[in-house]
């Protein structure tokens, strides 16, 4: 069953579009999880990373089709932040949710095959499902995570429109009458034309972000094939009308990331109070179900 079909399933099953980013940072940890690292070695700020996370899944679990742990933030820990990352994915697929990998890779021939088989292959250490990519090298260095999409049932989502302000000093950029973005996604649903599934979606997807709603719009339509990952959502101040233009008929067709908004919601004056660090899955339980509510509105569920 190819990616987007099981992105499909998820989200009917879950009745929810929202995916949460796992971005654990020392300084936000709960309390009781960031007081327990005694000696500020990076094995042990693993550990609690590991259990962060974990405890994250745990409280989503079941309410949201999937998470999106962000490879940098286990990186900077070095390689015990790798084996934290491999086991923050497999906790994550035991538990039935489906993995994006924000890893923003990229590059040429055997670079970027070797990038594919690392974080999408069958012998892949990591075995996420899917894995956000750079495009800005070209089509050739796109092909490679295609033809692992292709043998492992994996999906990725080409960086088309971000939400950071800077994004338009390439993105926005004209050539021959067509912005760079408009071309990316022109490249997206050519490359995904001929692999689509029965409900009418590749496996190449993309990511847009909330910030920019009048371009998510345009570009709905131009990837009428694609499921749209569209960052930017609450704590960098996307809506949830900033992302309706994101979704088909039917509310199906993207899924809207929020990370420290809803992983670190006990730190939020409205949950702080009946929370606190204390009851910090609670916290993020509370966030992510009003974060259902608030997409289930515009998404026509």
């Amino acid at each position: 069953m190819s990616f987007a079909t099981r992105l499909v399933q998820a989200v009917q099953k879950t009745k929810s579009v929202t995916c949460v980013g796992l971005d654990p940072r020392k300084a936000s940890l709960p309390a009781p999880i960031r007081e327990a690292v005694v000696n500020d070695r990076p094995d042990e700020w693993a550990a609690a990373y590991t259990q962060f996370c974990m405890e994250i899944i745990d409280a989503v679990a079941g309410i949201v089709p999937c998470v999106k742990p962000q490879a940098a933030f286990f990186e900077q820990l070095g390689p015990a932040g790798m084996i934290s990352l491999g086991q923050v994915v497999a906790y994550a697929r035991e538990k039935d949710l489906l993995v994006i990998l924000d890893g923003k890779r990229n590059d040429i021939g055997s670079t970027a095959t070797a990038y594919a088989d690392a974080y999408l292959g069958a012998d892949s250490p990591w075995q996420s499902d899917s894995l956000t990519v750079s495009p800005y090298l070209g089509r050739d260095s796109i092909e490679p995570f295609v033809e692992v999409c292709e043998k492992r049932a994996a999906g990725i989502f080409v960086l088309v429109k971000t939400s950071n302000p800077g994004g338009g000093l390439l993105q926005n950029r004209e050539t021959d009458g067509q912005t760079v973005y408009a071309r990316v996604a022109e490249l997206v649903t050519e490359i995904n034309a001929d692999r689509l599934d029965s409900h009418g979606f590749g496996p190449i997807g993309a990511v847009v972000g909330a910030t920019y709603p009048e371009e998510l719009a345009e570009l709905r339509q131009a990837m009428p094939h694609s499921w749209i990952l569209i960052p930017g959502f609450g704590a960098q101040g996307g809506a949830a009308d900033d992302v309706k233009a994101g979704f088909l008929d039917g509310g199906l067709g993207a899924v809207v990331n929020s990370s420290r908004h809803l992983i670190f919601a006990h730190k939020r004056p409205e949950f702080a109070d009946k929370f606190g660090d204390a009851k910090w899955q609670d916290a993020v339980r509370a966030a992510t179900e009003e974060m259902n509510s608030a997409l289930n509105v515009v998404g026509g569920k």
